[in-house]
């Protein structure tokens, strides 16, 4: 029951953060955005642990992005270089998680070569708007790539509960796509449309990767 509470009260805040992004009130979003983000902490914490190591990596990548979440609510560049510190490290802990419980096999280099594609039509896109941003978006654009790469060898371990899985790579994709969103609003067109398609895709990434602390586990 309190998991579905969980998801009600997600989706109710999510609307009362696009509300306020709509509106470009920093207060409004300040006051809906850290309580979104300390729900999905919540749902990692609540959730079963099979794999200890894993909960704690994904558990502590989860508080990094909260703290990268309060950080993009502000405007200055200042700011905007701490979020993006934050959310980097959060990638770092979530590449750790899956690389250290999932084994390198055949999705791992299939991802390994759409995702590299993928990132440099991306980053190809990007770079025209960078300026002096070009070293960290490009820093970045590998570290969430090397996630997805990571979400895939989740997926295609076969020793791992399917469920548990199929969330990890969903997950990622979610929070990849939502970056893709962030960095046109920063770089390219500040558009109501990026909040609009990022602010969902990153917080059902963030959902389902706390989910996953309960869902992955060995199988026999």
């Amino acid at each position: 029951m309190i998991k579905y509470m969980i998801v009600l009260a997600a989706l109710l805040l999510l609307i009362a953060l696009l509300y306020n992004e709509k509106r470009e009130s920093v207060k409004g979003i300040l006051s809906t955005k850290p309580f979104l983000s300390t729900l999905f902490i919540i749902t990692a914490l609540i959730q079963p642990h099979p794999i200890p190591a894993y909960y704690h990596f994904i558990l502590t990548g989860l508080l990094l992005c909260m703290a990268g979440d309060i950080c993009l609510a502000f405007t200055s560049r200042k700011m905007f270089m701490a979020g993006l510190v934050s959310f980097l490290l959060g990638h770092v802990l979530y590449i750790v998680a899956f690389f250290t419980t999932a084994s390198i096999g055949t999705w791992t280099w299939v991802a390994l070569l759409l995702s590299l594609v993928l990132s440099w039509i991306v980053y190809a896109r990007l770079k025209p708007h960078l300026g002096t941003m070009k070293v960290p978006v490009i820093a970045y654009i590998l570290i969430i790539t090397l996630m997805v790469i990571g979400a895939a060898t989740v997926l295609g371990d076969a020793g791992l509960a399917i469920s548990g899985r199929i969330m990890v790579f969903i997950g990622a994709v979610s929070f990849y796509v939502s970056d893709i969103f962030v960095a046109r609003q920063r770089f390219v067109a500040k558009e109501f449309v990026n909040r609009a398609a990022g602010l969902p895709l990153y917080n059902l990434g963030q959902f389902l990767l706390a989910f996953s602390v309960g869902a992955l586990n060995l199988v026999a």
